[in-house]
């Protein structure tokens, strides 16, 4: 071990290491919004803490779990199933909460060790991987106990501000991460609104009727050059009223619907390549909208000896067996697997219109199922789908405004898969003591 480095046993300096429980009552008590948050596994992830899914309980039953109450800084870490050993510290802005009996809260004293520093460490690749051995050492289902917890040898520096240094270092590449993160779900939400606005609401169209827009006046969403795009009046149709000049067609008339395939997968010549191959469990997390890298790939043998096909950017991708209805539009050429269509607007040359019309028409198909997921989704589904079709050049009109904003997106994509490379790479050598950090002093944060 590198001098000015120790050894610290974590049961000797957590003031926390502890589970909660279920409620009484199990998931029927849980609500949609309410006072305390229940943190559960699924949203303790090893590149942050996710909001998705989080449950709340009222005053009665956070009271039964006062003992496990969350405080701010704290590990969270999933200890039993299928995402054991999953790391992460608590979003401040989620507490009040309380954790369930799948998730262990880890509290060490910060003068002795960190706790963003306890983080890395324990997400590191080799940690995690000893913390998986630990958890499938015990019988047929996976977990992690406290007595383990208790026993975890964390190598750290002595200086507490080194440690602090070394967290420092690695927490700001995760907090232009999170912060390209929450730019790319402002400016998704931009362009969906602008899409909505004159696709859905007909806004400006509504304006012209009610003398809301005149012409040459600019308003947000409707430029001024735009004004004649627009028809002043609504007219009857299958759909219901939609803009004169309008016309009304099958979805599935307005893209080419790409069909997908899987390369045989007892041929290893055909796996392990260059090119992208998309599945559901490649599908963008929060608004990232496009879709840069998938888990698997294949090789262009692979490619050639399947019904799989290279989508160009720009095609929207949909899943259509399994997990329903889950769309990302593509960033790099790529190929998917059977359980998805490629579609490519017939109109709108970077695809972003027809990405937005997708999402909107698993909208409109999930309210005429009662707000249930349909099973799957074919080409006769696409088919018997009815939509509003606008003249091309309002479409290049909505491409043209909404572009920069998803062009934003794909490159804070592009930036963040960079940093999350360069953090990788930093982390196990930084966590280790075998980068040495200069004047620790001077970077560490006094917190």
């Amino acid at each position: 071990m590198r001098v000015g480095w120790t050894i610290i046993r974590l049961g000797e300096v957590c003031s926390k290491i502890g589970s909660g429980a279920t409620p009484r009552g199990g998931g029927e008590v849980y609500l949609d919004h309410g006072p305390f948050a229940l943190i559960r596994s699924q949203n303790v992830h090893n590149d942050g803490f996710r909001s998705d899914g989080l449950a709340y309980i009222g005053h009665a039953h956070a009271s039964e779990l006062a003992n496990v109450e969350v405080l701010e800084r704290d590990i969270l870490l999933n200890i039993t199933g299928d995402s054991v050993a999953r790391t992460c510290q608590v979003d401040p802005n989620v507490l009040p909460a309380r954790v369930n009996q799948h998730v262990a809260i880890i509290r060490p004293d910060p003068t002795r060790l960190d706790p963003r520093f306890l983080r890395y460490f324990l997400v590191s690749p080799e940690m995690q991987s000893k913390l998986l051995s630990w958890a499938g050492s015990g019988g047929t289902r996976n977990a992690l106990t406290k007595g383990m917890i208790e026993s975890f040898d964390v190598p750290a520096p002595e200086d507490i501000n080194e440690q602090r240094t070394i967290a420092q270092i690695l927490g700001t590449l995760d907090d232009k991460i999170e912060l390209n993160g929450r730019m790319s779900e402002t400016l998704e939400a931009m362009a969906r609104a602008l899409f909505k606005s004159w696709f859905v609401d007909f806004d400006p169209v509504r304006a012209k009727m009610e003398g809301r827009w005149r012409k040459g006046e600019s308003l947000p969403g409707r430029p001024a050059h735009l004004y004649d795009l627009f028809p002043d009046r609504l007219v009857d149709s299958e759909l219901g009223e939609i803009p004169e000049g309008w016309t009304t067609q099958s979805f599935s008339d307005t893209v080419e619907i790409i069909g997908g395939g899987t390369p045989r997968t007892s041929t290893a010549e055909y796996w392990g390549g260059k090119i992208p191959w998309y599945s559901v469990v490649d599908a963008p997390i929060r608004s990232e909208v496009w879709v840069m890298d998938t888990e698997k790939k294949i090789t262009k043998e692979g490619l050639e000896h399947s019904s799989a096909r290279l989508v160009p950017i720009g095609t929207t991708i949909i899943t259509a067996r399994g997990t329903v209805g889950r769309i990302a539009l593509v960033g790099v050429p790529m190929a998917m697997n059977q359980s998805c269509y490629g579609l490519r607007g017939k109109a709108g040359a970077q695809g972003f219109f027809n990405y937005f019309a997708t999402c909107e028409l698993v909208t409109l198909l999930q309210r005429r199922a009662h707000g249930s997921v349909f099973d799957t989704i074919t080409r006769d589904t696409l088919a018997g789908a009815a939509v509003a079709v606008p003249p091309t050049e309002i479409i290049d009109a909505y491409e043209l405004l909404a572009g920069p904003a998803l062009h934003r997106i794909r490159n804070c994509i592009l930036e963040s898969n960079t940093l999350a490379d360069l953090r990788d790479a930093l982390l196990p050598r930084l966590i280790s003591g075998n980068v040495k950090i200069k004047n620790p002093d001077r970077f560490a944060e006094k917190s």
